[in-house]
């Protein structure tokens, strides 16, 4: 055996050890746990050898060992590939056999409420399929005395509607035209489309009805703000607050402002990503890890799970089940497209006075 390889295995066993008990590892611990004949002072050496690296550190004044940072990340990349139970596997395609047909959103917060369950850890999940979505419909529809609700509806089968309320009322063949107008000018152009000057250049196509209908164009376009936004959810906070390792004010910090984890989602990587303590600014948990995975919709990054942890999280255990519900819900939204028949109506009503 190389002595590459040997200091591998000695990392890998120190690594598993910690996991398992969070106490520094001895070189005599480790020299039992070994499936390898090696003498005790060897393996003290190689030990020396991965601290000088920076793969290891003494804790204190302990003489054994604790993974750092940098050591438990070349032992996540050297993961061999492990195979989620079979029964797991059954349970999770029953449940996302169950959410075809279902919007993008809803398919994704089910995922993560999932994976909550399987992990026993809290996931957090980062949503952007709605800038990928086209419009299918817009309506307008008379609630009160100036008082009008605009629905916009997407192709991924996104609803949203915003309560609006004018300095006058609109007639019935405003309505009509304004109904005709959108759907004609707005009907499959993408969520991103709708800039300032892309509306602004819609007012002025109103011709002798800008002044009087421009105002609910100012509102779809602040929909199509609202539903490109990246949404972001925790499940599973109770998982989080429960662990004796992590400090509870901390994770109240990062609770309060979850969206600031979408950081964490980098569109530029695909695949599995590992956070640890207080690395960056995002993520300042000590003490923990969050290990990201994203997925997609038509080739498309779109967002992504992040199962939050101590640091001693089971890698070998929940980075298949990450990258099994990522796969699933990417091949989800790509297959199915999310339902585009808005049948899961928003129940957030924003008012605003549009003038």
């Amino acid at each position: 055996m190389n002595l590459e390889r040997r200091a591998y295995k000695i990392l890998d066993t120190i690594v598993d050890e910690y996991i398992r008990t969070g106490e520094p590892i001895g070189s005599k611990a480790v020299q039992e746990l070994l499936d390898i004949q090696v003498s005790s002072a060897t393996i003290r050496n190689e030990m020396a050898a991965l601290e000088q690296q920076g793969l290891l550190e003494h804790p204190h004044t302990s003489a054994g060992r604790v993974p750092t940072y940098k050591g438990l990340r070349l032992y996540i990349s050297r993961l061999a590939e492990k195979q989620i139970p079979e029964a797991d596997k059954q349970r999770i395609d029953s449940i996302f056999e169950d959410m075809e047909g279902m919007t993008d959103e809803v398919i994704i917060e089910n995922a993560a409420r999932a994976l909550a369950d399987f992990t026993k850890c809290a996931i957090v999940s980062a949503n952007d399929s709605g800038k990928f979505s086209v419009i299918t419909k817009v309506e307008v529809i008379p609630t009160g005395r100036r008082m009008y609700v605009l629905m916009m509806m997407t192709s991924g089968g996104g609803v949203k509607n915003r309560v609006c309320r004018l300095s006058f009322d609109l007639t019935h063949e405003q309505m009509d035209f304004f109904r005709s107008f959108v759907n004609d000018n707005l009907q499959g152009v993408n969520l991103n489309e709708l800039s300032d000057s892309y509306i602004d250049n819609l007012s002025a196509a109103l011709g002798s009805y800008m002044i009087t209908l421009s105002p609910l164009l100012k509102g779809i376009a602040e929909l199509s703000a609202d539903m490109v936004s990246e949404r972001v959810h925790i499940e599973g906070e109770e998982n989080l607050i429960e662990c004796s390792e992590l400090k509870g004010t901390e994770i109240a910090a990062v609770l309060r402002k979850k969206e600031a984890l979408t950081q964490a989602f980098d569109n530029t990587f695909s695949g599995i990503n590992v956070l640890f303590g207080k690395e960056n600014d995002t993520f300042v948990i000590s003490n923990s890890s969050m290990i990201t995975g994203t997925f997609s919709k038509d080739g498309e990054n779109v967002g992504g799970f992040g199962v939050i942890g101590p640091m001693r999280l089971e890698y070998k255990k929940i980075i298949p089940y990450i990258e099994y519900f990522t796969d699933k819900v990417t091949d989800l939204l790509s297959r199915e497209g999310g339902s585009s028949e808005g049948d899961d109506f928003t129940d957030e009503k924003e008012e605003d006075e549009i003038e």
